[in-house]
């Protein structure tokens, strides 16, 4: 059985205001950079393999500040990347209320869709369990992304969304390639200081 923990990355200026990133290049704030840290610190006291992360920066300090803690090495995978927000990116949802009317999530407007984020998520997962079976493995990708990758491999759980920043959430697939969750969307990591700022 291989064992995936999923954690979303650390908090950004743009989380905080509510804007949509996307594919957009942003880094963790001071207050994701505590975030990550504090889950080094939780990850020091288990037993994890190796990283594998998104390539965007705010994924890569996440990792970059785990691994310090357990002292594993990094790869990347432009596979976890977030869905790409074309037109979206770097908008609050009143800007786009204001720009494109109250109907906007119907226009097309470049987003990347959900099945195209979810393959390519999932093929990253599945290639790391043929690669690493029985291995337990640490990625760090994004919210969106994640979330379709949980819709996609637990297809008969409730629909999963809203994961916060630096959570973690550990599945498992077994060697009938079954998938299964164990721990989701898990902040007891945080700080109160930090657990209060998430968004």
């Amino acid at each position: 059985m291989t064992t995936f923990g999923l954690i979303r990355h650390g908090s950004t200026i743009w989380n905080k205001e509510g804007r949509a990133q996307g594919s957009s290049d942003i880094p963790l704030d001071a207050g994701g950079w505590a975030q990550a840290y504090q889950l080094g610190k939780r990850i020091k006291t288990e037993s994890w393999d190796r990283i594998y992360a998104s390539d965007l920066i705010r994924a890569q300090q996440t990792a970059q500040a785990i691994a310090e803690g357990g002292e594993l090495q990094i790869s990347s995978d432009p596979r976890l990347r977030e869905l790409d927000g074309g037109l979206i990116e770097g908008t609050t949802q009143a800007d786009r209320i204001e720009r494109w009317g109250e109907d906007w999530k119907n226009q097309d407007l470049g987003l990347e869709t959900p099945e195209s984020g979810a393959a390519r998520g999932v093929s990253c997962l599945e290639e790391l369990v043929s690669l690493y079976p029985n291995e337990r493995i640490l990625i760090v990708s994004h919210g969106v992304l994640l979330n379709h990758v949980l819709n996609r491999i637990l297809a008969d759980e409730p629909k999963w969304h809203g994961l916060e920043n630096m959570s973690m959430t550990v599945v498992h697939c077994n060697e009938d390639h079954v998938w299964s969750c164990e721990l989701y969307n898990c902040t007891q990591h945080l700080l109160p200081s930090e657990a209060e700022a998430l968004d």
